[in-house]
């Protein structure tokens, strides 16, 4: 053995020397033009044109069955080096749906192609039944977080591969993935038969799960063989960001304002508890520079503009700005108040992409009209909610509220009644919200 090793070793030396004798460089690295680097550097960065986080929800069920579970790794694997992963662009996961869904690796783990490729080539197939609604509820619920990887902003969007057809409901799955603004994609793979469709559940059961019915979010391979050719397809589809329908929530795409009384009948300690209440209506919502915004005005016979939309725009800094916010005492001019707010506070956003709310708070009889200038907030494209406290009159927080006015406005007679009305209001405006983007 030695022998062999000490001759391989010599034979290598004497072409070594006859390279170096023959007068040709040892080293076959061309001389460093940088577009190596540059390259490199794209890989790296990845395809920032088609910034997603996205979950590939794969069918580990006895369905599917070990061979085409392979097949099918292997055309996920395609997609994910297709989607051209990097730090500044796709970001993927996978979740194994059988009897128990189970996260394989999240978005943070990996950021390129490679290390997908390796990590989807070791994923052990699991078996039992395909129940895909149970593991889209828990791709929705657990996967998309912060602490794994989800960036602000950024669509979210689950891909989910069924063989067959799912063991358990899909469609309320579904309502939960688009309450948290995923985007679901089913790609169906040999759908069933006619003599296997009294065994479904559901027939409709793609068009019930996808973010919207209109044929974008499904798409069909008739057979795990020979699935090249739907790679691409499949990829624009996952890159086409305007066609994300279900990225906007009301808790991410809404402008809210808030119309405060500073009037002298409130008193200092109710006016704590109003700004208590304006609190936690705002840690409802996901504020940020390309989320939901908040504003305050607060009011009595002038108005003092307490911060706009633009001024802050992480929520730690709006709940501070609103513990911030002083003490005015006065007179109660709400129809003036409004005007302004319409005119200062939305006319800035007014043609931008965020859905409009105005929150009129009020504790007694305005000293003005509201109702020209609240009708004038409606045909602005505000939605207006009225809550009255103690004196405010009934028939004032009807003509401010929109319609159905009904569902618009609200009375407690004491402040401290207005920790209740909260939950009321965040789905008010969540209601109003889904019901404009129908």
């Amino acid at each position: 053995v030695l022998t062999r090793w000490a001759s391989s070793f010599s034979v290598a030396g004497t072409k070594s020397g006859a390279l170096e004798a023959a007068g040709r460089p040892l080293s076959t690295a061309r001389p460093s033009t940088g577009k190596r680097l540059k390259k490199l550097l794209e890989k790296t960065v990845g395809n920032k044109d088609c910034k997603a986080d996205i979950a590939f929800l794969i069918d580990g069920s006895y369905n599917i069955g070990q061979r085409r579970f392979n097949l099918q790794k292997n055309f996920v694997g395609k997609v994910a080096v297709m989607l051209r992963i990097g730090t500044e662009g796709p970001h993927v996961g996978v979740v194994q749906a059988s009897e128990h869904p189970k996260t394989e690796f999240y978005l943070k783990n990996f950021t390129a192609a490679k290390d997908v490729l390796f990590a989807i080539k070791e994923i052990g197939f699991r078996g039992g039944n395909s129940n895909t609604g149970k593991a889209l509820k828990h791709t929705a619920q657990r996967f998309f977080s912060l602490e794994n990887g989800v960036r602000r902003g950024i669509p979210k969007i689950v891909v989910v591969f069924i063989d067959g057809w799912p063991s358990d409901d899909i469609e309320e799955a579904g309502i939960v993935a688009r309450e948290f603004g995923i985007n679901v994609f089913i790609v169906s793979v040999a759908r069933p038969t006619t003599e296997e469709q009294g065994m479904v559940q559901d027939v409709g059961f793609v068009d019930k799960a996808v973010c919207r019915n209109n044929g974008f979010f499904s798409y069909h391979i008739p057979t795990w063989f020979g699935t090249t050719k739907y790679v691409k397809p499949l990829v624009q589809k996952l890159c086409s960001h305007e066609q994300m329908l279900c990225s906007k929530t009301c808790y991410n795409s809404v402008n809210i304002a808030f119309l405060i009384d500073g009037s002298s009948s409130v008193g200092d300690s109710n006016f704590r508890l109003v700004l208590e209440f304006i609190s936690n209506v705002a840690k409802a919502f996901e504020i940020s520079d390309i989320g939901s915004k908040i504003a305050a005005v607060q009011f009595t016979y002038g108005q003092r503009m307490e911060f706009s939309f633009t001024d802050y725009t992480t929520k730690e800094k709006v709940l501070s700005a609103v513990r911030g916010i002083r003490y005015m005492s006065g007179g109660t001019a709400t129809g003036d108040a409004i005007s302004f707010t319409t005119r200062n506070v939305f006319g800035p956003v007014r043609d931008g992409p965020n859905k409009n709310f105005l929150v009129v708070l009020t504790d007694g009889q305005s000293y003005d009209d509201v109702r020209g200038p609240a009708a004038a907030a409606h045909k602005a494209g505000i939605t207006v909610f009225s809550i009255g406290v103690a004196w405010a009159p009934l028939d004032d927080l009807k003509d401010m509220a929109s319609e159905p006015r009904e569902s618009h406005n609200f009375f407690t007679r004491e402040f401290t009644g207005l920790e209740q009305i909260v939950p009321d209001v965040v789905r008010g405006i969540c209601r109003d919200f889904l019901n404009s983007k129908q």
